[in-house]
């Protein structure tokens, strides 16, 4: 039998653990690879929000007045905002799956950040959702939609809907670290749908019952909608409004900076403990 040695002079030990930067963009990376050997996460989100898109369009949209325009020029930018939640529950899901299959642990084991790994999965998922929103843009435009404002201010919408999806996965990453595993994290993200349909992404909110409408007014994805709609439209007035444009902006901006504020160190926290 021959004698195996080592020279332990030739095995250089890490100096320092890898900055918050370089762990951030592992996991940000490692995040897209699982998307792109598991299309069909993404394809399955799409298909089922353009579904949903078609519904409300031909379904309802003769139904509802919206006042001095279209009802699909109404209804796309709301339905495009609130499609942020269909693709954000699958962030639940896939922290909840990492969790179960004990990938989280081994990445607790390294000596990287913890923030900087939770913030490089918040970025990858809000880069996969931009996809998701170009294909219900895309499918918003087929069935009619068309926007009113200048084309600075569609590409101010939907940028401003990126920065409301990057806030609010922060809330399905919490969801998926407090679920522990796939189907309660699916079980919880559905929690949040409800908000989308009390708002005013589908109608406006003057239509509701008087006791509903200081709840529909007074939450994020209303205000979210707001701005997004005053800026595809290129006058709040055509949607109902009566601020500016700037005003809405500036309060979903707020909000946006509020839910990341309050949700990321509860997720980190969770992460740690977890």
């Amino acid at each position: 039998m021959t004698a195996v040695t080592f020279d332990a002079g030739r095995i250089t030990p890490a100096t320092r653990p890898a900055g918050a930067v370089t762990a951030a963009a592992t996991v940000a990376a490692r995040s897209v690879r699982k998307f792109v050997r598991t299309p069909q996460l993404l394809v399955v989100s799409t298909v089922t929000g353009a579904m949903f898109l078609l519904i409300f369009r031909y379904v309802f949209g003769g139904a509802i007045d919206t006042g001095p325009i279209p009802y699909v020029d109404f209804m796309v930018p709301g339905y495009i905002v609130t499609s942020v939640l269909f693709t954000g529950a699958n962030a639940s899901s896939s922290v909840a799956q990492d969790l179960e299959e004990g990938f989280t642990d081994r990445l607790r084991s390294l000596p990287v950040s913890r923030t900087a790994v939770l913030a490089g999965r918040v970025v990858a998922e809000t880069g996969l959702l931009a996809l998701g929103l170009t294909a219900t843009a895309v499918i918003g435009v087929a069935v009619g939609f068309r926007p009113h404002g200048t084309g600075a201010e569609s590409l101010a919408a939907l940028g401003l809907i990126l920065v409301f999806g990057f806030a609010f996965t922060w809330v399905f990453v919490l969801m998926g670290l407090v679920a522990g595993n796939v189907q309660a994290a699916q079980g919880m993200s559905l929690l949040i749908f409800p908000l989308s349909f009390v708002s005013s992404a589908m109608v406006p909110v003057g239509t509701m019952p008087g006791w509903m409408q200081p709840v529909a007014e007074n939450q994020p994805i209303t205000v979210m909608v707001d701005a997004v709609r005053s800026l595809a439209l290129g006058d709040p007035a055509l949607a109902g409004l009566g601020g500016s444009t700037g005003h809405y902006v500036g309060l979903s901006l707020l909000w946006a900076v509020g839910l990341v504020a309050v949700f990321a160190p509860l997720a980190v926290r969770r992460y740690r403990t977890s």
